[in-house]
């Protein structure tokens, strides 16, 4: 397995990415690839949100969009998990690594800095916030979820660093009704 030990050593050092220049990163380009395809899907899932959520009227359309983007992988936490515990590592960075970049997206509201799918688009969080009266908590909000990301993101290490540690303590223990160590 040691396989899965390496794929948990690397969502380790992508998490570090995420928690030191994941902003940074973005807005020069110089991200690891694994990051950006899991970005380019995030931003797909994020404008299908808006056409889902479109329907429940305009402030949910608009906080669709990231809705979505964090509800999908969750979804795959549980969908992946029934099947296969040691999933776990995985469906949970892609989780966290999206509510991450949800708190870049929101943490911009004030300045409107990032750049959009177009420049005709509106920025989700600054209609937002400036919906609720809220633009001064932007930066608060955003930190909370960047938090809240780069925790999830360690969960699934940590469940990953659980899961191979348990494998390796079965597959070195005496097999049951064996010899017993003296």
């Amino acid at each position: 397995m040691a396989g899965y030990l390496l794929l948990i050593l690397y969502l380790c050092y992508l998490t570090v990415v995420l928690a030191q220049d994941y902003q940074t990163g973005m807005q020069s380009g110089h991200l690891p690839f694994t990051v950006w395809v899991i970005d380019t899907i995030d931003l797909f899932i994020h404008e299908a949100g808006h056409f889902i959520f479109g329907i429940f009227g305009r402030f949910v359309e608009i906080l669709g969009g990231s809705l979505f983007q964090v509800l999908i992988p969750l979804a795959t936490v549980w969908v992946f998990a029934r099947a296969n515990l040691k999933s776990l590592p995985f469906t949970l960075y892609w989780t966290g690594q999206s509510l991450v970049n949800v708190s870049v997206y929101i943490g911009d509201a004030p300045y409107q800095r990032l750049h959009l799918i177009s420049r005709t688009a509106i920025h989700d969080w600054h209609w937002i916030f400036n919906t609720l009266g809220m633009m001064d908590s932007a930066e608060d909000v955003s930190s909370i979820v960047f938090g809240a990301g780069i925790l999830v993101c360690a969960a699934g290490i940590g469940a990953g660093l659980y899961f191979e540690g348990r494998d390796y303590y079965r597959r070195s223990a005496p097999p049951a009704g064996g010899p017993a160590s003296r």
